[in-house]
């Protein structure tokens, strides 16, 4: 059955109105699926009757925790939720001095491949529906207790490659009657697949788009992220930038040996003032099945040097819940070898 919590009110009022019923009953509906009911039967004020009629054909679902671990460190919360299906996706609610920040995945897997990611391991299962995406936002509100004030969709899968879903999540969660999250508090992550750049930009949201750069040159970046074959940095570069004109950010783990020198420093630094970048970068977390190592402390500030030398606005991200393994797809890797998850 469809899910309830993936319509806008427009759509719940097209619901009601097939049913026989009165149309000013959608807000009423809208607003009791963005308090993070578990069931149709609690809109307490939904007549009986109308209720019965909604769950004939329709259906709102409570993911379940399967996971929840709290940082010791810095309090940063990680949760691998399980979807109807028995699925799992990770869910990470960070909070910084501007508030809290939820990070969520739009998928369950990822086909990108890139090689320094728990995430894509496995491959892409499928991807996750609008209201899938809402409720990691919505009940790890209600479940931390935290109010978030902001979203970032870089968690596991890539948003763009779920583009329809992406967008109307991103619709739902703005919407006023709803959880009402302005698109200028909402960050997408992309790995750059160009061909959905076009459809991004007809619909000029105000959202900040953040490009998974990890490497300036096609030679490095395509060893570590199959994504840039047939693309290529310089595709990636121009296509965006030519079609929005806007301000983007690039995140690039730092990986021992392979994206960190001199070399790829100066060359960064080009990239970025080329299309007015600001560049974050990341410490890698440490992934078992992974080659790669994360970047020396001393490596990580002589890069930095370079961008800033360059007049690059940089930022090193603070690593946040270290001991909980903050990094997407290490709890749902876990799952999936059939450890025990507590």
């Amino acid at each position: 059955m469809k899910n309830l919590r993936s319509m806008l009110p427009n759509e719940i009022e097209d619901i009601l109105a097939g049913l026989g019923e009165p149309k000013y009953r959608a807000k009423q509906v809208f607003k009791w699926l963005g308090r993070g009911i578990g069931s149709i039967d609690e809109m307490s004020d939904i007549p009986k009757s109308l209720r019965e009629k909604l769950k004939n054909e329709y259906t709102v679902y409570e993911p379940k925790v399967l996971s929840k671990q709290v940082s010791k460190i810095d309090g940063t919360i990680k949760y691998l939720w399980e979807l109807y299906d028995g699925n799992a996706v990770e869910t990470v609610v960070m909070s910084y001095k501007h508030g809290n920040t939820v990070c969520v995945s739009t998928q369950v897997g990822c086909r990108q491949g890139c090689a320094f990611c728990a995430s894509t391991i496995g491959g892409l299962v499928r991807c996750l529906e609008p209201h899938e995406i809402l409720e990691e936002v919505m009940f790890s509100q209600i479940d931390s207790g935290k109010q978030i004030s902001n979203i970032v969709l870089m968690g596991i899968g890539e948003p763009l490659d779920n583009f329809d879903n992406v967008v109307k999540f991103l619709e739902l969660v703005n919407h006023p009657d709803g959880m009402n999250i302005g698109m200028r508090h909402i960050s997408l992550s992309t790995c750059g697949i160009t061909e959905k750049f076009d459809k991004l930009a007809e619909l000029n949201l105000q959202l900040t788009l953040s490009v998974s750069l990890h490497a300036p040159d096609d030679e490095t970046r395509s060893k570590i992220m199959p994504a840039n074959h047939g693309r290529g940095v310089d595709e990636l570069m121009e296509c965006y930038y030519e079609k929005t004109g806007r301000r983007i950010s690039f995140e690039y783990i730092m990986i021992d040996g392979v994206n960190d020198t001199q070399y790829h420093a100066q060359l960064l630094s080009k990239r970025a003032r080329y299309v007015g970048a600001h560049v974050n970068l990341i410490p890698m977390n440490h992934v078992e099945e992974s080659r790669f190592q994360p970047s020396t402390q001393g490596h990580i500030k002589a890069f930095v040097k370079v961008l800033e030398d360059n007049g690059v606005n940089v930022t090193v991200r603070r690593k946040l819940g270290g001991d909980v393994e903050a990094s997407c797809g290490q709890l749902r890797r876990k799952m999936q070898k059939g450890n025990q998850v507590k």
